[in-house]
């Protein structure tokens, strides 16, 4: 479609959850609900159309073994971009991607910069690694080159103890934490464990990753401080596998892998029930796969949130609170297009008819 001519798109537009509009008008790679005077060259698509899909924690530019290439990182987005997803909050990546947002036919990315992890304590080429009392300073240098957010790892094994624990002590992410602030960047944390959750919501931090270790005791604490979380559900599926590779040498950490598997759904529910605001995140990169927007979706289903609710968190929910337009007037064109209604059976997520990136269809 060339860039003078008109998009329409009809069947059931899903503005919001309860607002639904016969049809959306893409002019100039904006969103109309009026229809163009002496509109011409009109192309129409028809089906359920939703918001593009967010994948709040995603890694582009990352692999197995850290930084990929810029042809890898292509390939990651364009993975990403034909499941859905036209908007990523790239949540920690060690190499330099603003060249994606020279490409209109390329999701957009929401940067955390790159993970800032404890010494040997976190993959290895993913993160800087320091210690505690550089946390302030890397942290500020995060905040300023990411894009309002920055990225900690909370808790990860600890080869001497044999199973996951806290990385950093409470002063140094208090002070962290209000540093990150000051440059009006949010904070969020891997978390695996329990241990590390209560000191990193009391320092005020914005979201945890993964949050495998909340339990009823901190579940008021999280709701009364607004902390939102993002499970990664389909990257908590591979906890019995990282245990089955633990057994040997560290027993303690591989049990304690299993039994935050085994309760996952029960902690997502538990969460979502107090009014934790629970958002879409797959992980995808490193070692899991881009493109997996609508089995993370089918995964909340799974744990008990409304489908409603669970579309919400990968659509029109997880684009306000990441600050960005859904299909407002006005709005950049991006959408998805369906054969059914995601309300009735969040499946269809994972098999779009058509993409539409900057109002542009992306065949």
């Amino acid at each position: 479609m060339s860039d003078h001519a008109v998009l329409r798109v009809k069947g059931r537009i899903l503005v919001g959850p309860d607002e639904v509009r016969d049809e959306v008008w893409i002019v100039g790679g904006r969103v109309s609900y009026d229809r163009p005077a002496g509109a011409r060259d009109v192309r129409t698509v028809e089906g359920w159309a939703l918001p593009g899909l967010v994948d709040a924690h995603c890694h582009v530019g990352l692999g197995t073994h850290g930084p990929v290439d810029a042809d890898v990182a292509e390939k990651q987005a364009m993975t990403d971009r034909e499941a859905g997803t036209l908007l990523i909050r790239d949540a920690g990546a060690p190499t330099d991607t603003r060249w994606i947002d020279d490409r209109p036919d390329l999701p957009k990315i929401i940067r955390a910069g790159r993970h800032i992890a404890r010494t040997r304590r976190y993959i290895r080429d993913f993160a800087h690694e320091i210690e505690p009392d550089e946390l302030v300073a890397y942290v500020a240098q995060e905040a300023r080159r990411g894009d309002g957010w920055v990225k900690l790892v909370g808790d990860w094994i600890d080869r001497d103890l044999g199973d996951l624990s806290a990385c950093w002590p409470r002063e140094a992410i208090d002070a962290a934490i209000a540093e990150a602030h000051r440059l009006g960047a949010r904070v969020t944390a891997h978390c695996f464990a329990e241990s590390s959750l209560r000191d990193l919501v009391e320092a005020g931090i914005d979201c945890i990753e993964h949050a495998t270790g909340l339990t009823d005791e901190l579940i008021p604490l999280f709701a009364e401080r607004g902390v939102a979380i993002v499970p990664t559900l389909v990257n908590i599926a591979t906890f019995p596998q990282l245990a089955a590779g633990g057994d040997t040498r560290f027993p303690r950490w591989s049990a304690h892998m299993r039994r935050l598997y085994e309760r996952r759904y029960d902690t997502v529910r538990g969460a979502y029930d107090a009014g934790i605001p629970v958002y879409v995140g797959t992980d995808a990169g490193g070692s899991l796969a881009h493109g997996l927007v609508g089995a993370e979706v089918a995964e909340l289903v799974a744990a008990g949130i409304p489908p409603v609710d669970a579309v919400s968190a990968g659509s029109w929910g997880a684009r306000a609170w990441l600050g960005r337009p859904g299909l407002e007037e006005g709005a950049p064109a991006d959408l998805v297009v369906y054969d059914e209604d995601p309300r009735a059976d969040v499946r269809v997520l994972v098999a779009p008819r058509r993409v539409v990136l900057n109002g542009q269809v992306v065949e």
